[in-house]
């Protein structure tokens, strides 16, 4: 039964919608899109108020925005949070939700398989201000146990990750991070809102690339941090307002109308990225597909655990290395070329020579990612065009 202004009440398709509108005295029906940095107020005395806290209002809009507000309260009825801020981008999100807790002598404990950048701010904008790091494999549990130290401060994974789509116990990892007094901070990218809920699996924070699925049609970029009231407080209320990592308005705007489809486009994407797997797992000239919908893939018994569909997003690769790889991406028509995901438009990419470039051959290698391999972020096209594509460019090869 649904009650009266209890969001909590509403499905999440219908959160997408309605969730955190605010109103004008105008009473449109779209969010208003605020375009303003500062704000005026009745009196000094009012603007001394919300200098102290003691009246509600906004500020700045680097502190905070109509706009981005409607945002942050719809990832919060979504994600199942307390609070939330939004960032100029996914990167933003990462950097701010890690830095913000950690400090010169503190130990960040990582899964190996990362995105290229978030590996970077951890190992060297971290390690520069005094802060070490050990990264291990994310699905055993025995070397995260093995790795925790005295001043281990936080764990981090992504999961299901970029781009192998491995996928990690987020609960276990939660209990093994909460018995040495360390934060779990979670990116849910690949998964999206839709498809895993890491804050009620154990996780601390769960951090958004909103460039990805919740814009969804390749507009602009965006990131959010989610948790608990008593986390952004004590961690990282003044770190954002006093390095300002803010998401501007227009693209909060633009990122409330992405949420709106979210449920729709997800639901689709799924749908195509499990039949292209199956597809791809048909073909001689493919050694092995990676996707969490697929019996057989590695992880099976903890997706069956913790995510409620396989992904948009799948991995596979060619025999014949990066040759053939690059053969297949050119005979493409309808799947495009770029190093973006979760866009409405179906894109692959080499994540040898792209996003995971500037990793050692080294580092490639143990993470699985070969020259022969592809990221495939399956788009909402018709399914049938989606499969005689890729069908054309495996001829190609």
């Amino acid at each position: 039964m649904l009650k009266k202004n209890d969001p909590r009440s509403l499905r999440p398709a219908t959160r997408m919608v309605h969730g955190g509108t605010m109103r004008s005295g105008f009473g449109e029906t779209s969010e208003a899109l605020f375009l303003t940095q500062g704000f005026v107020y009745p009196s000094a005395e009012a603007a001394e108020a919300r200098f102290k806290g003691d009246e509600p209002g906004f500020i700045y809009s680097r502190y905070g925005n109509p706009t981005t507000r409607m945002f942050e309260e719809r990832m919060i009825a979504l994600e199942g949070a307390e609070d939330a801020r939004a960032t100029a981008s996914g990167m933003a999100a990462v950097a701010a939700a890690l830095q913000c807790q950690v400090r010169a002598g503190d130990h960040i404990l990582s899964s190996r398989a990362l995105f290229g950048s978030c590996r970077y701010v951890i190992e060297t904008v971290l390690g520069r201000a005094g802060v070490t790091s050990t990264f291990v494999d994310g699905r055993d549990l025995d070397q995260w146990r093995a790795a925790v130290r005295p001043e281990t401060r936080v764990f981090f994974m992504e999961t299901p990750t970029n781009p192998t789509l491995e996928v990690i116990d987020i609960a276990a990892v939660a209990e093994i991070a909460h018995a040495a007094g360390a934060t779990l901070v979670v990116d849910n990218v690949f998964a999206t809102p839709m498809l895993q809920k890491p804050l009620e699996l154990g996780a601390d924070v769960v951090i958004y690339s909103a460039t990805k699925h919740i814009d969804g049609q390749g507009r602009c970029l965006g990131g959010v941090i989610l948790s608990n009231q008593d986390w952004i407080d004590r961690n990282l209320h003044e770190f954002f307002r006093h390095t300002g990592p803010s998401l501007s308005p227009f693209n909060a705007w633009t990122l409330l109308k992405g949420l709106e489809t979210l449920p729709l486009r997800v639901e689709k994407q799924t749908a195509n990225a499990a039949r292209l797997a199956d597809h791809l797992a048909g073909s001689d000239k493919v050694g092995r597909v990676l996707y969490p919908g697929r019996a057989d893939h590695p992880d099976a018994a903890v997706i069956a655990k913790q995510m409620t569909g396989g992904s948009t997003l799948l991995a596979f690769e060619l025999d014949g290395g990066k040759e053939a790889a690059f053969r297949f991406s050119n005979a493409l028509e309808v799947i495009k070329i770029s190093n973006n995901l979760g866009d409405a438009k179906s894109l692959i990419t080499h994540p040898a020579t792209t996003t995971h470039k500037n990793l050692t051959s080294e580092v490639r290698a143990e993470l699985g990612i070969t020259d022969g391999m592809l990221r495939l972020s399956a788009g909402i096209e018709d399914t049938a065009d989606l499969l005689d594509d890729v069908e054309t460019a495996l001829a190609a090869i």
